[in-house]
């Protein structure tokens, strides 16, 4: 079953420039712990303090929540503003 993890930033104003630097070392740091998940980072069109990574796993099972790498990039986030983290299953 394959599954998607999003975890959603808004930051304010000021830390969105410091976010977006973070948030390209955030992804050089796990590219290599990651293994088979790929790793998406979108800027929202028209707020450009609203960013999202997207985790795409491929695993055979799902456990209703979410992955230990996407906790950890979550936890990290913190710091520059309100973080969402979801589990999203693909509906067949």
């Amino acid at each position: 079953m394959s599954w998607v993890e999003m975890i959603t930033v808004r930051s304010t104003s000021s830390g969105s420039q410091s976010l977006s630097s973070a948030l390209r070392e955030l992804m050089n740091d796990v590219a290599g712990e990651a293994g088979r998940e790929r790793i998406r980072i979108y800027k929202h069109e028209r707020i450009e303090t609203d960013f999202c990574i997207v985790l795409f796993h491929e695993e055979s099972t799902h456990h209703s929540k979410e992955s230990p790498l996407g906790l950890r990039l979550a936890a990290a986030l913190k710091e520059f503003g309100l973080v969402n983290n979801g589990a999203w299953i693909e509906m067949h």
